[in-house]
């Protein structure tokens, strides 16, 4: 019997670890979804279990190499950004891998940007808004002054997706997607590592720079396996778009952030706009996208909790209630300044019903994220939105949203799991004999309503 050439996708998210089967037509023969508890480091602040995602890893490779009808072909990983894996020379995890959430000592931040030209200067070079931990370079700095000791006994800090694939390959390498995750680490005018990374001898941590669209050999139990070398999610989730869209683009990728991704907005970052929390990311192709950020996954989960309890409905009632064009129209929905929304203020007894609360949620969240991607449309004159991710299947967002752009044509994408296929299209021709298949991304129109 000739079984299925497959490839083996690890998507690490910061909530759910995914893994999936595609053939070679990328459809999914085999998906699973987990959740791994977290752990507090030696603060007592919460972040992944690195040791409970690597046994995971194992246990999953051990069960699809054993799976009938199936060849695994290939393997590659993607993650979630501004977190790092400090091993020694034997390749034992030495520390946590510390929450990107977790706050930066003030103090220490103050030292490290006036020893590098200030804030503003230095965020606009490395194009990462002071974001504390969450530009990963600083957890660098900030272990390497606080906890000495521990540094010195570190031989590489791998971004996640990259120590994922050394699980296989055995290689410690760096990823230009990884890299050019806010991370403070890379110089976007001199497209090289920023002169700090050298000044205090960081770059003797940091792995060797491997395309990223060039797998590794990898191997598992005696069996040879092409291995990727590990994508940051949200650039593997722009790749099937660069490979099927011809016209220039906006994708407005949804999740726990929304980040609204221009790879066709080449003017440098300016100080207003890092101000307003824009950055650039670093394609898997080498080239930078602008993009704009906004932290609404959190607000949208806290919002149908209040909704659910006022309301006494069941938790997912959300997924139940259609766009209504009179709700809208006969509700007077303020355009208030987004400033000035709190959606965890919301007084919900002067609402009438679940529906029109949750319309109005939607309509407040979606003042702030017109006004979070128009910072990366200036200028541009682009006409056409994607939008993937939880919200694209939100028929209210999605209406509100095309409302909030008339001049655009905003389109949902029908493409499950974006990240994965991007992350298996970035070795396509290394494990796959079939030409790239047409249509991958199926679109769905959404006009503004008058």
């Amino acid at each position: 019997m000739q079984k299925t050439q497959v490839i083996a996708i690890f998507d690490a998210g910061k909530t759910n670890k995914k893994l999936f089967l595609f053939d070679d037509q990328y459809q999914i023969l085999f998906q699973e979804s987990i959740q791994i508890p977290e752990i507090l480091d030696e603060d007592g602040f919460p972040g992944e279990d690195i040791t409970s995602l690597k046994t995971w890893i194992i246990s999953s490779m051990d069960r699809v190499m054993g799976m009938k009808g199936v060849e695994i072909r290939a393997v590659n990983f993607s993650a979630y950004g501004a977190s790092l894996v400090y091993i020694d020379q034997n390749r034992t995890v030495k520390a946590p891998l510390y929450n990107y959430l977790k706050p930066f000592p003030n103090q220490l931040a103050e030292e490290f940007y006036a020893k590098y030209g200030g804030k503003s200067q230095f965020s606009i070079a490395t194009a990462s808004p002071a974001l504390g931990n969450l530009n990963s370079g600083l957890q660098l700095y900030r272990l390497m002054r606080q906890r000495p000791d521990l540094f010195k006994q570190v031989r590489y800090a791998l971004h996640l997706p990259q120590y994922l694939s050394s699980l296989l390959t055995g290689k410690a390498i760096s990823d230009m997607t990884s890299i050019g995750c806010h991370t403070g680490l890379w110089d976007f005018g001199k497209m090289g590592y920023h002169q700090w990374v050298y000044q205090e001898h960081i770059e003797s941590v940091l792995a060797d720079i491997f395309p990223s669209d060039q797998p590794l050999p990898g191997q598992w139990k005696n069996h040879s396996i092409i291995t990727g070398t590990g994508l940051h999610d949200s650039s593997a989730a722009l790749i099937p778009y660069q490979l099927q869209i011809t016209e220039p683009f906006l994708l407005l990728s949804t999740g726990t952030w929304c980040i609204s991704l221009n790879p066709f907005n080449t003017a440098p970052l300016t100080k207003e706009e890092l101000s307003e929390d824009c950055l650039c990311y670093l394609a898997y192709n080498g080239k930078p996208v602008k993009a704009s950020r906004f932290f609404s996954g959190p607000a949208h989960d806290l919002h149908i909790k209040k909704l659910s309890a006022f309301f006494d409905k069941p938790l997912n009632h959300y997924q139940h209630i259609g766009f209504d064009a009179g709700i809208i129209s006969k509700s007077s929905f303020d355009q208030v300044n987004d400033d000035d929304i709190a959606f965890d203020k919301y007084a919900l007894s002067g609402i009438d019903g679940y529906s029109m609360a949750y319309h109005r949620f939607i309509f407040d969240m979606i003042i702030q994220q017109a006004r979070a991607t128009r910072l990366v449309l200036e200028g541009t004159g682009i006409k056409k939105m994607f939008v993937d991710g939880g919200f694209s299947r939100n028929s209210i967002y999605m209406q509100l949203l095309a409302n909030a752009f008339p001049e655009m044509q905003v389109y949902a994408a029908v493409l499950p799991e974006a990240t994965a296929i991007g992350t298996a299209l970035a070795i396509h021709t290394y494990w796959n004999q079939t030409d790239l298949p047409s249509g991958l991304v199926g679109l769905k129109a959404y006009q503004a309503f008058r």
